[in-house]
């Protein structure tokens, strides 16, 4: 972690973060400080208001100093993605079972109004059945 920046440069923000995250406890491990001593009245709480601040400021600039946290945004994102192609396929399926179950119906129909002209056929005399197809010979005649 590198913190904070050469102040006589008028650099400012400067915050890097190795080894842990991006917080009080891993400024006061680097620092080899007590990490007490960063709150109330102890000698280095105006370190730890202005190490929130920056921190905050670069989470408001879109910057993520933290690796932990830049890792979890980024699994989060592609947790949402995976829901959504997930939700999608469920979709997809629900859409082709309902045109399988319709199709299935449409055939169930389809045979039973064969049936029935099948018998209606058989029973009118007015109905004359044409004669099967020939097979085609193929070969010397």
């Amino acid at each position: 972690m590198v913190w904070p920046a050469d102040r006589r440069s008028g650099g400012g923000s400067v915050v890097r973060c190795r080894g842990g995250g991006c917080d009080i406890k891993t400024l006061a491990a680097q620092a080899e400080v007590d990490r007490t001593a960063f709150y109330g009245s102890r000698p280095y709480a105006h370190l730890r208001a202005e190490f929130e601040h920056r921190l905050q400021q670069l989470q408001q600039d879109g910057e993520t100093p933290d690796p932990k946290l830049g890792r979890i945004e980024r699994l989060k994102a592609e947790i949402n993605k995976l829901k959504n192609r997930l939700a999608q396929a469920e979709s997809t399926n629900e859409q082709l079972s309902d045109f399988r179950t319709q199709a299935l119906a449409r055939i169930a129909a389809q045979h039973d109004e064969i049936e029935r002209l099948r018998t209606a056929t058989s029973s009118a005399s007015t109905v004359t059945r044409l004669p099967p197809a020939r097979q085609k010979i193929i070969g010397p005649c």
